[in-house]
């Protein structure tokens, strides 16, 4: 492995890999991020010190994405030689990018001579396939991270997290906008807190939430069973979080028994009953925190939570952060 001086004397080489059907924002998002680093940095007397980014194919093609943008990118550099940092965006073409020999032998031998590597969204099944998170702490889109975990049992899938540092070189960040997190984050990393607060003023981006915290903007859609009973029950806990919802009384209304029904209700929903009831309760909460002045005690009673500590050690186990940091952010 090449050793790089963790120095901000010099300028950086960033390798953003392009490939058909790569996901726009995951390619956009990081780029933008370094290159309105590299902009700051000139401001301020230092105009060597920021990034070189490229946009790079395989073969040298324009790439095209599923909205149909399509980017010039050019020919990689040899991967013999070293760049600072590697972006592996993610998208609907990462399945084929994955299957090309080409693709996963670039990623192979050009992760070996870099400072660091960087997974955005579907990025880290390319990631995997070329064996950089094997034994490893991981994330990705949370639509995607069971089936990350079930191809590739040797890494530590977390579908909860924005990114995460995967190993001493790899980090992995989750779907789309985490990838500008986790591209802010390295350049506080690499250039201290101010150039990477007046990168997210620039771009009117939130700094920064941190890789712990989980996948916020995460749809309100929770899988439907295929059996009608079971449904009945989601339907009846999704329109009253704040009810009771015992096992009993949730089995009683599916018609089973409380063994029967749990074993049901886990092996159609994807989670246990009273897991999928918490989830619940935390999304109404979330959303009156957004949407109204209600104090955490109304919310929390108003939830089924009962008291305020209750929901507090819940926001934390489940988002990372407490319902009082929680309407800061995003009420």
């Amino acid at each position: 492995m090449t050793e790089f001086a963790n120095t901000e004397d010099v300028t950086r080489s960033v390798v953003i890999l392009g490939y058909a059907g790569v996901q726009a924002l995951d390619v956009v998002g990081p780029f933008d991020v370094f290159t309105s680093a590299t902009l700051c940095l000139a401001a301020q007397g230092k105009p060597d010190t920021g990034y070189a980014v490229s946009l790079v194919s395989v073969d040298g093609a324009p790439v095209s994405t599923l909205t149909g943008l399509e980017f010039v990118a050019a020919a990689p550099p040899d991967p013999r030689v070293p760049v600072d940092t590697i972006v592996i965006p993610g998208g609907i073409g990462a399945d084929a990018a994955r299957a090309d020999p080409a693709v996963i032998e670039w990623i192979g031998t050009a992760a070996r001579r870099a400072r660091r590597v960087v997974s955005v969204c579907t990025g880290a099944f390319l990631a995997a396939q070329a064996g950089l998170l094997d034994g490893c702490p991981a994330t990705t889109h949370w639509s995607s991270a069971r089936r990350l975990s079930d191809e590739f049992p040797a890494v530590a899938v977390d579908p909860e997290l924005i990114f995460v540092r995967s190993s001493q070189r790899v980090w992995t960040a989750a779907g789309v906008t985490a990838g500008i997190d986790l591209a802010l984050s390295l350049v506080e990393d690499d250039h201290g807190t101010d150039v990477a607060q007046t990168v997210a003023r620039y771009l009117v981006l939130y700094l920064r939430r941190p890789g712990g915290q989980t996948q916020f903007a995460a749809p309100v859609w929770m899988p439907r069973a295929k059996r009608a009973p079971i449904r009945a029950v989601q339907e009846a806990i999704e329109s009253e979080p704040g009810g009771t919802h015992s096992i009993s009384e949730l089995a009683k209304r599916a018609a089973m028994s409380p063994r029967h029904f749990t074993r049901v209700f886990t092996d159609e929903v994807g989670e246990a009953p009273g897991a999928y009831v918490e989830r619940i309760r935390t999304d109404a909460a979330r959303r009156q925190l957004e949407e109204s002045d209600d104090t955490v005690t109304v919310i929390a009673a108003r939830c089924g939570f009962g008291t305020a500590e209750t929901m507090r050690r819940n926001f934390v186990r489940r988002l990372g952060i407490s319902p009082d940091q929680y309407r800061k952010t995003f009420a």
